[in-house]
């Protein structure tokens, strides 16, 4: 079973994300989101597997709008990766495990 992932917000993204001292994930995905919830689990095992290398969160589209705004986020789910407060690596849509593992493995190996 996967690792649940911590939330964070707009007001949380400056200190949680851009400052950190590891990469980050951040999932930027909606309640209403089909493929969403289809790569929600998915992520939660790879935060199970990498958590060491990796910080894995969250961000409600809905409820944050401002941070997926400035990082041009249009289309949901988007995975993002910040490293040293840039933006290091964007998927867009739901994938299978395997492909995410592959997209990541700049971060994860």
């Amino acid at each position: 079973m996967g690792e649940k992932m911590n939330a964070v917000t707009d007001a949380e993204f400056d200190a949680t994300v851009l400052k950190s001292d590891k990469p980050v994930l951040v999932d930027f995905w909606a309640e209403w989101c089909g493929p969403c919830r289809q790569v929600s689990p998915i992520l939660e095992e790879l935060a199970g597997e990498h958590s060491d290398k990796l910080t894995f969160l969250k961000m409600n589209v809905d409820e944050n709008p401002v941070t997926p705004s400035n990082y041009r986020v249009t289309g949901i789910p988007t995975i993002n990766v910040y490293v040293n407060g840039e933006l290091a690596k964007s998927i867009v849509g739901a994938k299978p495990k395997a492909a995410l593992l592959k997209e990541l493995s700049d971060f994860t190996a």
